[in-house]
């Protein structure tokens, strides 16, 4: 097959119906069966870009070297620009097409040829839920139609006269009426970010993708991707300091003031881990990755592995409430009104259920935000361990030594930290209980940094027209503070020009804010900044809102189970 001829969509749609991963890449489709499994960025990174020109996400992820590598995948050309489908894992039933698939491969030619093509009952389910949608302040739903950027659904949505209306259990009956208040607030979103950023036009966005491509150039010319080791020498004066602050105050028996620096100690090293999961130290994946093993694994506790797989898919689709596992935290935070339809995690193929223990928490969630950050470490001792027996951790083709390494590692940890130090050392259960639980509390500031940035953002979905760039920079809030408080934000306060260019070395990145001011400027596409404490209010604002949503429709529910009216006029 030559690798030049000009493919047409259709025989694309048709090979990604069929399973195969095919991904377009400077104009050319790449079909990445052969390496998906042995990616070291994980199956999920490369799933996600199935179907769409993925040109931005690749060449930002990924060094000349490893580019020259794909070339090999290459099976012909597409007429650009290209349009953009969606990938078959962001359907509702992903997983359960897939095991279909799987055991139709196994099965006779006679019932292959039987079957036709599968119904997407999930997306059929999705289509007709549209038809009736509920105003925000009231129980009285009425009809609504998909904004402008989906117009081609409304021909299937059929008028009240038009439908048998079922007899509904009033289990049912409430499940349905939340789903409908979920999906009008999702079209509330979806109209006030079309109307908040540029046109999604292919001629729009096209635009706004030259001019992203010519300031990935100009990051390259003025070499910032070019690590500076003397920062990184100055950043390691101050985490021996940390660390010799704890040491001293332990031996002085100062137990509580020397938890305190140890969890200073963890969140100021932390960011190295950070750095080193992008590849941001020294470039050098194997390199790159023991630093961060050394610094989360043995150091801290916390499986970079974990981080890695979560945070590859997090970048490419920041905020898409089905897919992105950073802002799946229901039911004690809920950022987005789609959840309180209850969704399927494309990532951990896990339904999330929206019950009442969601009804009663949601509506104060902005009280349980900074109690649960003070503890928020656990859960992440939680979640590492649970990756590291998960089949993920071992579909990493060539990285496979990374995982007996973070184990070793981590044992290591709990080694020193949870029998020598604290089991053997520590005197008492008070002094013990007291020393993990204020060491812990302390880097809730890391915690509040991770999520400042994303949890008070948009979540709605534009469509697949919307370009790489204003996804990341709507998505996505930086945090403004002066030069001399970088080194407490730790590089984290400028996550929206990391999200555009996520392997750029933390220390080059203030230069790099400058340089995406002036792209904004130019695209019109909104860079959002604002200082520490706005951004802390902003979280909150955004938990609130979520909050009064919740209280609203079971508020609704509850006038409906009284009084037996159905709410639908």
């Amino acid at each position: 097959m030559s690798r030049h001829r000009i493919i047409a969509p259709a025989e694309i749609a048709q090979k990604i119906a069929e399973g195969e991963p095919i991904v377009i890449h400077e104009g050319y489709v790449l079909n990445l069966g052969e390496w998906i499994n042995r990616h070291p960025g994980g199956r999920l990174a490369i799933l996600h870009m199935v179907g769409r020109d993925a040109t931005d996400e690749i060449n930002i992820y990924h060094t000349n070297k490893a580019l020259l590598m794909m070339t090999k995948h290459r099976i012909g050309r597409v007429e650009m620009p290209w349009a953009n489908m969606e990938p078959p894992i962001r359907s509702p039933d992903y997983y359960i097409n897939l095991a279909e698939r799987k055991r139709l491969a196994a099965a006779p030619e006679s019932e292959k040829s039987r079957r036709g093509r599968s119904v997407d009952l999930g997306s059929a389910a999705a289509i007709i839920s549209k038809k009736l949608i509920g105003k925000p302040d009231t129980c009285v739903y009425r009809s609504s139609s998909r904004p402008a950027s989906d117009p081609e659904k409304l021909p299937l949505i059929q008028t009240e006269d038009e439908i048998e209306t079922p007899v509904l259990s009033a289990a049912e009956e409430k499940k349905r009426h939340r789903e409908q208040y979920a999906i009008e607030q999702e079209e509330r979103e979806i109209e006030e970010g079309i109307r908040d950023n540029p046109s999604l036009d292919l001629e729009t966005q096209n635009t706004i993708i030259q001019s992203y491509r010519e300031l990935h150039q100009r990051f390259k010319d003025e070499g910032l991707y070019q690590c500076r080791y003397s920062e990184y020498a100055r950043e390691s004066v101050r985490y021996a300091l940390l660390f010799a602050a704890f040491a001293g105050f332990l031996y002085a028996k100062w137990y509580m003031t020397s938890a305190v620096f140890l969890g200073l100690f963890w969140q100021q090293i932390m960011f190295t881990a950070h750095d080193a999961g992008h590849r941001g130290i020294t470039g050098n994946f194997v390199y790159d990755t023991l630093i961060g093993a050394f610094i989360a694994d043995f150091c801290s506790g916390l499986s970079i592995g974990w981080w890695k797989s979560s945070h590859n898919v997090h970048h490419l689709i920041t905020n898409m409430p089905e897919h992105d596992p950073d802002i799946q935290n229901i039911p004690l935070f809920s950022t987005t009104p789609t959840y309180i339809k209850s969704v399927l995690s494309s990532f951990y193929n896990f339904q999330f259920v929206w019950d009442a223990a969601c009804d009663v928490i949601v509506p104060y969630q902005k009280y349980l935000y900074y109690p649960i950050m003070a503890f928020a470490r656990f859960n992440l001792y939680f979640l590492g361990w649970l990756h590291l027996v998960s089949p993920r951790a071992a579909q990493l083709g060539a990285a496979w030594w990374t995982r007996p390494v973070e184990i070793v590692f981590m044992c290591c940890y709990w080694y020193i930290f949870g029998y020598l130090l604290c089991w053997l050392y520590l005197p008492t259960w008070p002094i013990r209980v007291g020393f993990v639980i204020i060491s812990h509390m302390v880097t809730m500031v890391l915690h509040v940094q991770i999520t400042l940035s994303h949890w008070g953002m948009p979540t709605a979905d534009l469509g697949p027209t919307e370009s790489f760039p204003q996804r990341q920079l709507r998505t996505t809030m930086d945090v403004d503070c002066p030069p001399w408080m970088d080194w407490f934000h730790g590089g984290l306060q400028f996550q929206a020009v990391h999200h555009l260019f996520p392997r750029v070395p933390r220390h080059n990145l203030r230069r790099g804010q400058e340089l995406v001011r002036e792209f904004s400027a130019k695209t019109g596409v909104k860079y959002n900044c604002v200082g520490f404490v706005d951004g802390n209010k902003v979280v909150i604002s955004r938990l609130e809102q979520i909050s009064q949503m919740v209280k609203i429709m079971v508020e609704c529910q509850n006038h409906m189970a009284e009084t037996g009216e159905s709410g639908l006029h």
